[in-house]
């Protein structure tokens, strides 16, 4: 039976499923504004107001193998939460299958990759409006704004590149002059043209396979207001639509993090549930979903 709190077209079981969706309504990291534990379900709700059939690709939703895990269970600190995403989301890899997550605050990202069997293996294309590259904030390892730094500790700098990038502190500044986590910024997007700056990301990344984790607040707030930390002068649907299109060949996982939907009347939520949904359609066109 379809049911609302499920994502639309997810009638597979898990075992006949291709993609597995699962939502981690956790934001006790969140430093401005609060509200992302809410976004996953909210990103559900408003998949629904989508035909199943994508005009550009061809292909029907209703015929691709979904499943819905739901929700993960309520995690009291950072450190829990990591601990039982790694805990829930192995079995998925270990299965085959291609997780798309919903968040969440930022921090929910790194266990989403960490628990692949094989981390190094993984180029990340990390889509955010900030570097998340602090060793600690507010005394937590753990927090949204230590996301990208623990996720080159898996998987090392050299396999990940944040694209949209546009507010860094000047102490993430000056500890990844060591490190050497690249970027492309939101400015040079602006600059460059959204196709040449993803050709840029992703000829940066080695790897086969490629996770791709969005920070909703990459895009533009007049665009995804019903964000935790909105950031000005921010990237377009379309460059996200583009870029997520160029990955899908590679695609090894997605989340999408860090939507609050009581910030706005359901916009930044749509625009998340038809991210997710071109996710899907792009790896089933590229012919190399595995």
């Amino acid at each position: 039976m379809e049911r609302p709190n499920t994502f639309a077209d997810a009638r597979a079981t898990f075992e006949e499923a291709k993609f597995v969706v699962a939502g981690i309504p956790f934001d006790r990291t969140t430093s401005f504004r609060p509200g992302a534990r809410f976004g996953p379900d909210s990103i559900r709700q408003h998949s629904w107001n989508f035909e199943s059939y994508d005009l550009e690709t061809g292909i029907d939703l209703t015929e691709v193998p979904i499943h819905d895990l739901g929700n993960t269970g309520e995690f009291g600190s950072s450190a829990d939460m990591a601990a039982g995403v790694r805990e829930e989301m192995r079995p998925v890899y270990a299965a085959g299958k291609i997780p798309i997550v919903f968040g969440g605050d930022h921090a929910c990202s790194p266990p989403c990759v960490e628990a692949h069997p094989n981390p190094g293996s993984l180029g990340v294309l990390y889509i955010d409006a900030h570097l998340d590259f602090r060793s600690s904030y507010l005394g937590d390892t753990r927090s949204h704004a230590c996301s990208a730094r623990r996720i080159v500790e898996a998987v090392g700098a050299h396999n990940v590149v944040v694209l949209g990038v546009r507010s860094i502190s000047r102490e993430e500044t000056d500890d990844n002059r060591a490190i050497g986590m690249a970027s492309v910024t939101a400015h040079e997007v602006a600059r460059d043209g959204i196709e040449a700056s993803v050709q840029r990301a992703l000829n940066m990344l080695k790897t086969d396979r490629v996770y791709v984790s969005l920070d909703i607040d990459a895009i533009d707030p007049a665009y995804a207001g019903g964000t935790g930390t909105p950031e000005p002068f921010g990237l377009t649907p379309r460059d996200v639509k583009y870029a997520i299109g160029q990955v899908a060949p590679r695609l090894a996982g997605m989340d999408i993090m860090e939507v609050s939907p009581h910030y706005d009347h359901g916009n930044t939520s749509a625009l998340a549930a038809r991210l997710a949904r071109e996710a899907i359609v792009r790896a089933v066109a590229s012919q190399r979903v595995r």
